[in-house]
């Protein structure tokens, strides 16, 4: 289901791409079975009393331990052929690099993918923070390919998740 809040003359309109992950994750009970939901965004944009002009678009809805290339292929399709120059993925953290990686050739257009360690439904997770991070970031880079998390701004190919410590960091030279 698509969601939007339509921008009035000369606004930028960010394009929002759920793909699933921890962030639309429902559990359902305490041995950790869970399913992707509905995507969170809207719900989080509103909360935050976002007035910046978006749509949001469900492409997936898998865990990013599921994800393949061919998922990958079609995320990528789908915001090659969208018209908006300013586009946020909602992506799980075990293969969003990946995913960023196979943005890349996409040429035109400032790609912010995020996440969250915690899904957006739980009391406490960084789900929020790091969606506002995210549309600050896509509003305020160069065309290209991005990783928000954690308060940082990453490249796809200088970036990597410290699993121990739950969180991105830079790659070291």
């Amino acid at each position: 289901m698509a969601q939007e809040n339509k921008p009035t003359a000369g606004e930028k309109r960010i394009k929002f791409f759920s793909v699933g992950g921890t962030i639309d994750k429902v559990y359902f009970d305490q041995k950790s079975e869970y399913q992707v939901g509905e995507p969170k965004i809207g719900e989080i944009l509103a909360e935050a009393n976002v007035t910046v002009p978006f749509e949001s678009e469900s492409v997936l809805r898998k865990d990013s331990l599921d994800m393949n290339d061919e998922d990958r292929g079609i995320v990528c399709e789908r915001i090659r052929k969208d018209p908006a120059r300013f586009i946020v993925v909602t992506h799980g953290t075990d293969t969003m690099i990946e995913t960023a990686k196979r943005l890349e050739e996409i040429t035109g257009k400032v790609i912010v993918l995020t996440g969250s360690m915690a899904p957006a439904s739980f009391k406490s997770t960084d789900a929020d923070f790091n969606i506002g991070c995210a549309v600050s970031a896509v509003q305020s880079l160069s065309e290209g390919v991005y990783i928000v998390m954690n308060g940082r701004i990453f490249t796809p190919r200088a970036v990597w998740k410290n699993v121990p410590m739950n969180r991105f960091e830079p790659i070291e030279k």
